[in-house]
């Protein structure tokens, strides 16, 4: 397993160790011990969750006020461009942004560390997106970034990509600074 380090404060990159020949192949898609001592995710999680959605369709970017969540995600069939926003006040990085394609051919993962902000767009015909989360859903406790807030500037590959009424809704930046 390789571990990557972003410039955002926790946020890891994982390259999985994969097994393969002609039969097909085997990875790891976790193990609590190695991604403690690798990664330093040393939490528990608590909920899987699998979405998934067509090419163009973006989700995000969400994140749990009172109850973050962290969150490991990859895709296990297709593509997506992952993004995690640094929503800590208090963070060197505040309103900074990382971006990475997960895909089934890659195999990456990714680490979104309690009180960030997460979404993605599908840059496949279909993904299956996966994630472990470290903390239940509470759907009272959620909050949006606008996608498109060009304080942040995430520089997307899909221009006009669809998204829910609740997503269209986001709260700029500044929301999250108190």
């Amino acid at each position: 397993m390789k571990v990557m380090e972003t410039h955002i404060a926790g946020v890891k990159l994982i390259q999985p160790t994969v097994f393969g020949d002609a039969r097909g192949f085997f990875v790891e898609t976790y193990q609590q011990q190695r991604y403690a001592e690798l990664a330093g995710i040393d939490q528990t999680f608590v909920q899987d969750n699998h979405s998934r959605s067509r090419r163009g369709v973006l989700r995000g970017i969400h994140l749990q006020r009172i109850k973050p969540q962290g969150k490991l995600v990859r895709v296990s069939r297709g593509a997506v461009f992952d993004v995690v926003v640094d929503l800590r006040p208090e963070s060197p990085s505040f309103g900074q942004w990382y971006g990475a394609e997960l895909s089934d051919d890659n195999g990456y993962q990714l680490w979104v560390p309690p009180r960030l902000g997460h979404g993605f767009v599908v840059v496949s015909d279909i993904a299956d997106f996966e994630y472990k989360c470290t903390e239940y859903y509470a759907p009272e406790d959620e909050a949006t970034l606008a996608w498109d807030d060009p304080t942040v500037g995430i520089q997307w590959p899909e221009h006009q990509p669809q998204v829910s009424a609740k997503d269209a809704e986001g709260a700029p930046l500044a929301a999250f600074r108190a």
